[in-house]
């Protein structure tokens, strides 16, 4: 399991303290206690997270960007999907068809918005040759973004900064283009967060977002759409979860011209939904994982790296999570109350 071997190292170099988590480097439990105390699994509330989101999502992240990176490679997100279509290529083609949408050249001041490990930022760079500079609340993905860029040579084009996406430190009219691949889900205040992107955009500047919601199916008196809904936001560090209305109605009270919307889940094949690798069903590593075998020997073999002390304590309650997060993913997709790609497309008026 190379992604415990990469947390062990983390967790397991010298004891100091963490200031966030009160907690030695080399026991994950606190940190996984304070996270799940934000959720409405464990009595916390949405009111909760939007006030304390900025320690939940760097908790979140500190928890799980290893994990990640082992299941999913350098891009957290999904994508429309067909058959017999790898897995990497259907995230590079919903990567291109971003950067098409938004118009990106070599001349394009870009930021894009949650910007993970930075994946999507060197595709998009390759692509086109725009100047991409990324925004991370998270130190340690901040970190691995620039890690990554200098072995890709891309680190003239690319570069990310610690910072809120709440506050952004960029001049107002700066910024030709903005994006985020499912990243805005994780803000307290939607249309606080688009006021400021539209503070940085130029006139005539546009953004372009993949972004997790609720559809018109989602019905808020159904006990299972609702406990969907819980787990989505337990097991993937979200203060609340929007419907597609909501959000095009925050493009419009933040100032923005909506120029068209579209839920990508149908851009795909319908045989190959876009939760296929998490459902078990898939011959990936992922896919494998997620399987009820799967799950049962992941969690023995992490419960014996921890006892090894391979494994920092608690990082089983990691898994836990992800996977509660995992199962909501893939129900709400089966029931077609959730899409994690509703595509916006918005312009700041000239």
């Amino acid at each position: 399991m190379a992604e415990l071997t990469q947390t062990a190292k983390r967790a397991l170099a010298p004891q100091k303290q963490d200031p966030r988590a009160g907690h030695a480097s080399g026991d994950v439990r606190g940190t996984i206690d304070d996270y799940r105390a934000f959720h409405d699994n464990a009595g916390g509330s949405a009111e909760s997270r939007k006030h304390g989101y900025t320690d939940m999502v760097r908790s979140y992240y500190d928890l799980a960007t290893d994990i990640y990176m082992q299941g999913w490679g350098e891009s957290f997100h999904f994508a429309p999907r067909f058959r017999r279509e790898p897995f990497e290529v259907s995230i590079a083609r919903h990567q291109h068809y971003l950067a098409y949408k938004l118009g990106l050249d070599r001349s394009s001041q870009v930021l894009d918005i949650g910007c993970g490990v930075g994946g999507p930022m060197r595709s998009i760079a390759r692509l086109t040759g725009a100047h991409i500079t990324g925004v991370n609340l998270n130190a340690y993905q901040v970190q691995k973004v620039r890690e990554l860029n200098r072995r890709d040579r891309l680190d003239e084009l690319c570069d990310a900064v610690e910072a809120d996406f709440m506050n952004i430190p960029r001049d107002e009219g700066s910024i030709d283009a903005v994006y985020a691949f499912e990243a805005t889900c994780h803000a307290p205040d939607k249309t606080a967060l688009f006021r400021e992107l539209f503070r940085v955009l130029k006139p005539g500047g546009k953004i372009a977002i993949y972004e997790w919601c609720l559809t018109d199916r989602y019905d808020a008196q159904n006990p299972e759409h609702t406990k969907i809904k819980r787990d989505i936001e337990e097991g993937n560090g979200l203060p609340d979860i929007w419907t597609t209305a909501q959000t095009e109605a925050c493009f419009r009270d933040a100032g923005f011209e909506v120029l068209e919307w579209e839920d990508r889940v149908f851009a795909g094949d319908r045989e190959v939904p876009w939760y296929y690798s998490l459902s078990g069903k898939e011959l990936s590593n992922t896919g494998l994982r997620r399987s009820p075998v799967g799950k049962v020997m992941v969690k023995a073999l992490t419960r014996t790296l921890e006892f090894a002390r391979i494994a920092p304590k608690g990082t089983a309650g990691i898994t836990d999570f992800l996977n509660t997060g995992a199962d909501g993913l893939v129900r709400g997709g089966e029931l077609g109350v959730f899409t994690p790609m509703a595509f916006f497309l918005a312009q700041k008026p000239r």
